[in-house]
């Protein structure tokens, strides 16, 4: 699978990494900054804004971008109606399933709405990553 890199689209991975990224920085500081702080049981801190939780997340959105785009070319993903179900395989499969798992853990106070908010961000995101992949072809 990894032959596949050569026959990407360089410019749809680095526009779909962008947006997943920038997707996250609008999700957890202005869409549900509350909600999300309050999983955390910090909803009245200020949370630390370390270069780790900006370099991290980066690298983390590029990984799965450049992931998925290698399983839409080798599985020969051509339509938005296949990216879809794509996206929800791996968005609900793997993102979603693993961001619950990682939440239930006696550090996380509210496991569920972390692993809502966090699982419902990855699954949007996966959506715009498949989305561009496919259309960028």
């Amino acid at each position: 699978m990894i032959s596949q890199l050569t026959n990407l689209n360089w410019m749809s991975v680095l526009l779909a990494f962008i947006i997943y990224f920038l997707l996250g920085a609008l999700w957890f500081t202005l869409f549900f900054n509350k909600s999300y702080k309050v999983s955390l049981g910090r909803d009245k801190e200020i949370l630390p804004n370390k270069t780790i939780f900006i370099v991290g997340p980066a690298i983390c959105s590029l990984v799965i971008t450049l992931a998925s785009a290698i399983l839409i070319e080798a599985l020969k993903v051509q339509s938005l109606a296949s990216a879809f179900e794509f996206a929800l395989l791996i968005g609900i499969g793997y993102l979603v399933a693993n961001t619950i798992n990682i939440a239930i853990n006696p550090n996380i106070p509210r496991p569920i709405l972390y692993g809502m908010i966090s699982g419902a961000y990855h699954l949007v995101g996966i959506l715009i990553v498949s989305f561009i992949i496919v259309s960028m072809k």
